[in-house]
């Protein structure tokens, strides 16, 4: 810690966890699951673009790298957000959760945020998204993908915000 952190603060203190380039950490403490194993057929089909799915056990998002938000929708059912290094990224909580219309959610950024890696942006409510009928896992999807070196995906099991989840290399 240096001089001018001991007198005004760190700013780190303020994130969860450190990005790493081309790297999608993950966003949310859970149980990462296969896309093919979410209970919706446009993100199971990968009709989005790939990437896997999380069945959560916290209650906060978490920015999953360096970037700026894109999308935060009147639902806050989910977030948009690209990487410094041109990685887009669909992180969307439960499955048709857009007709809670906000209810169980809290946003903790808005769109055009510049963040960290680790920043919270969201709060969520697991309880009230099972009490409302709704599945809780969570679509961690890369919409540009196309656009990206090959993608590997290098988190699985039960993991904490912020392990290493999809890498790009060429």
């Amino acid at each position: 810690m240096g001089f001018f952190d001991k007198i005004f603060g760190s700013k780190a203190a303020a994130t969860k966890f450190s990005g790493q380039k081309m790297t999608v950490m993950l966003p949310i403490d859970g149980k990462v699951i296969p896309l093919e194993q979410l209970p919706d057929e446009t993100f199971a089909s990968a009709i989005l673009g790939p990437g896997c799915g999380v069945e959560p056990t916290g209650d906060t998002v978490y920015a999953p790298f360096d970037g700026t938000v894109t999308q935060v929708p009147e639902s806050l059912h989910a977030v948009g957000m690209m990487s410094d290094d041109g990685i887009e990224l669909l992180i969307h909580v439960g499955m048709d959760t857009v007709e809670m219309k906000g209810q169980g959610f809290t946003s903790l950024t808005k769109e055009g945020a510049k963040v960290k890696a680790g920043t919270p942006l969201l709060k969520v409510d697991l309880e009230a998204i099972r009490a409302a009928g709704h599945p809780t896992a969570t679509a961690l999807i890369v919409t540009n993908a196309d656009d990206l070196p090959e993608m590997q995906i290098v988190g699985g099991g039960i993991v904490a915000a912020g392990a290493p989840l999809f890498k790009f290399e060429k």
